[in-house]
């Protein structure tokens, strides 16, 4: 009798055992469909991506399935539009050429007008000279780590419920912990031709390839009901329970947005040099893929550079005239918005040592209302109950970063060029640390 007793006991425990590893599963995975990159977020938390499911519990009764889906597709339009407007917009190494020449009248051969190679992100007044020809090749690797200050691998995100206002069940939310991992690769060629001796003409060719992913980590708060069955999630074994993982990820390849310059010498003495250019972007890129801006823009800008003591410093200043993009309104519906204007600016100095130059370099931007991402609390209605949660809002902010690069004189008029952009702030979509490797040949 004692043994059989024990025997149960025994089969019990196994039983218990057997079932605690089922109980510490992670919750299902549903990976959602994607249409393109620029509605990736819409795609996640809209009709076909985040539902809560339910069942009636009482006679008459009816489920709650998708009430939660016309707030998740608001927030994160809002959300989509302040990441990819920064997605798009990553800075082009300058088709500058490393060698600069001039016409010397007195003995009829061209000279070199600066010893150093120049500027790697930034500009300089001086022009290659006349029937010169510069051809470049570089790439870029950007990885996004942060947006506005916060780590875009733990991103919160309150939703609530249609009507949360009538209170009981209604005043249920779902929080969120999203996974978000963007990353751009830019391979950009550039040709910069001497048109006349104080006149250049560049084309800048890239082409991008950008990838999202984004792992949203779902938790019903039951603020407002204690049946398990008005909201729940469905696991892969068909038992329920409040957790869910939801996944979008999309990736494309292709053309960017190709960008014409014109820069001429304005006044030139010894040392000293300004010039006016003009930047005109062409929308080549696929902005529903993420790979240009969707729209046109225009940017002059002034350069004034000079040399002292073997030491060039430079600066530039210009304003960016941005035209009306899907990316700034609505990708899924086609509406356009005004993408913001921005002013650029850069200073900073290169030193030439023979083969070797040496670049440095501070640039901003200074974007114009632009959409921002807040980090807030969110107060349930139950009046107790706090949860992280993301706001936005629209104002002009300041995006700062530093270069440090060099150029090396291999042979010839062949240049190597290394590069390290580093954020300075926090401010909007930022890759802490992004380099650049790319070669140069003048002709």
């Amino acid at each position: 009798m004692i043994d059989d007793v024990v025997k149960r006991l025994l089969v019990i425990i196994c039983l218990v055992a057997s079932s605690t590893p089922a109980s510490a599963q992670e919750p299902y995975n549903l990976t959602a469909p994607v249409s393109n990159l620029a509605t990736l977020f819409h795609d996640l938390f809209g009709p076909h991506g985040i539902i809560v499911d339910s069942e009636a519990t009482l006679p008459g009764e009816q489920p709650h399935t998708a009430h939660f889906t016309s707030d998740f597709q608001f927030n994160f339009s809002q959300f989509n539009t302040a990441l990819v407007n920064h997605l798009v917009t990553v800075p082009l190494p300058s088709p500058a050429a490393g060698f600069t020449y001039e016409f010397d009248a007195s003995v009829g051969v061209f000279r070199r007008t600066t010893q150093s190679f120049g500027p790697i992100l930034a500009e300089r007044a001086e022009t290659i000279g006349a029937r010169r020809v510069s051809v470049g090749f570089a790439i870029q690797h950007f990885s996004f780590s942060t947006v506005e200050g916060l780590d875009l691998g733990a991103v919160p995100a309150v939703f609530t419920h249609d009507n949360a206002q009538l209170g009981g069940g209604r005043e249920d939310v779902v929080t969120t912990l999203n996974d978000i991992d963007a990353s751009v690769n830019q391979s950009i060629t550039y040709v910069t031709v001497g048109v006349a001796d104080h006149l250049d003409v560049s084309l800048a060719v890239p082409v991008v390839s950008t990838s999202l992913t984004v792992v949203s980590d779902a938790q019903i708060q039951r603020l407002g009901t204690t049946n398990p069955l008005t909201h729940f999630y469905r696991q892969s074994d068909g038992s329920i329970g409040t957790r869910r993982l939801f996944t979008a990820s999309a990736r494309a390849s292709g053309l960017g947005d190709i960008v014409v310059r014109m820069k001429g010498s304005a006044f030139r003495k010894n040392s000293a040099a300004v010039a006016a250019g003009l930047d005109f972007r062409i929308p080549s890129g696929d902005a529903l893929n993420l790979l240009g801006a969707g729209a046109p823009g225009l940017q002059p800008f002034l350069v004034v550079s000079g040399t002292v003591q073997g030491i060039s410093p430079h600066l530039n200043v210009g304003y960016q005239w941005n035209g009306s993009s899907i990316l700034a309104g609505d990708p899924v519906t086609g509406q356009s918005g005004d993408l913001p204007d921005q002013v650029v600016y850069a200073v900073g100095a290169d030193l030439g040592t023979g083969r070797f130059t040496i670049a440095f370099d501070v640039l901003g931007r200074y974007l114009i209302d632009a959409e921002r991402i807040v980090l807030e609390d969110f107060h349930a209605r139950d009046g107790k109950s706090v949860f992280p949660n993301i706001g936005f809002s629209q104002e002009s902010f300041n995006l700062l970063s530093g270069a440090t690069g060099i150029k090396i004189n291999a042979f010839g008029r062949l240049l190597i060029t290394g590069n390290l952009l580093l954020a300075f702030d926090d401010n909007g979509v930022r890759a802490k640390v992004t380099p650049l490797i790319g070669l140069e040949y003048g002709f």
